[in-house]
């Protein structure tokens, strides 16, 4: 399926708008009614998103609306005081964090969270452990089957360091690549785990226009390839706008709207909010 067709949002059976091209198919991911409170206060409340299988979403809003505590519910970092979450289908209440990235959600940070004295090979082949097994016994003795474990693991950490323009990199310290670079690792070793849904908190911080612009055309690769759903949280309004297909716009921990980018772009409680200054339709 071209993914570039049939992206207009259309209404699904629970009131939520997807990808047309994901009608037919179960969302991959629903959160419903989701709230948490941190002594006493309200830090999201009432927050509900469905994302189609394939679908490329914005989760925008102003520092300190609760996107990353969002992230933080959605990964099981934070329980939820209220609502659920389904993954696939199935509820996460009350997994843990890697039993959730087992159910198919992975992620990456506002601030990279590499193994900096790795390389960048040994970087990816820590994220293959939901889907690559081998044996106790064979770990630790390190026999036959380890072997053949290892060697498929370097084989598609490879393939994935490729797709990504860095297995000519493979052997070099994760901690001494450019900025730009370790960003595309640690998305690489999220692809690592296989997920359904990609989960990106602010990507292009810190990256320069040809960066950002080699980004978006690695979340539409993603995609794409994959066939994989992601949901970012970005600053960048000419990123947000060029590539998301749904918005959710938070603020106080509340959605205060959701639409496709030119709905967005000309909503007037998001202008007044968000983009009320001459020049934010660079950034949010």
């Amino acid at each position: 399926m071209d993914m570039n067709k049939s992206g207009r949002l259309v209404p699904y059976p629970s009131g939520a708008f997807i990808p047309e091209r994901d009608l037919g198919n179960m969302p991959v991911l629903e959160a419903r009614h989701l709230g948490i409170d941190f002594g006493g206060l309200t830090a999201v409340d009432d927050f509900s998103l469905t994302i189609g299988r394939t679908e490329i979403a914005g989760l925008i809003g102003p520092n300190g609306a609760g996107k990353t505590t969002v992230f933080n519910l959605l990964t099981n970092v934070y329980q939820p005081t209220r609502g659920n979450i389904l993954v696939n289908g199935y509820s996460t209440a009350g997994k843990s964090t890697h039993q959730v990235s087992k159910m198919g959600i992975a992620r990456t940070f506002q601030n990279i969270r590499l193994y900096s004295n790795l390389s960048v090979l040994d970087n990816v082949k820590v994220g293959l452990h939901n889907t690559l097994k081998e044996s106790f016994f064979a770990a630790v003795t390190h026999g036959f089957g380890y072997g053949k474990a290892e060697r498929v693991a370097d084989s598609v950490a490879l393939e994935l360091l490729d797709f990504f323009s860095l297995a000519d990199l493979a052997e070099t310290t994760a901690g001494s690549l450019p900025y730009g670079a370790q960003r595309r690792l640690e998305i690489v070793r999220a692809l690592a785990t296989s997920p359904s849904i990609l989960l990106l908190d602010e990507p292009a911080a810190g990256m320069n226009p040809s960066e950002t612009a080699e980004l978006m055309e690695n979340i539409r690769r993603i995609r794409d390839n994959f066939h994989i759903a992601v949901l970012l949280i970005e600053h960048d309004m000419n990123l947000v706008m060029g590539i998301c297909e749904g918005i959710c716009v938070l603020n106080y921990g509340k959605i205060i709207t959701k639409g496709t980018p030119d709905e967005i772009r000309s909503n007037p409680t998001v202008i007044e909010a968000y983009l009320g200054r001459k020049g934010a339709s660079e950034t949010c």
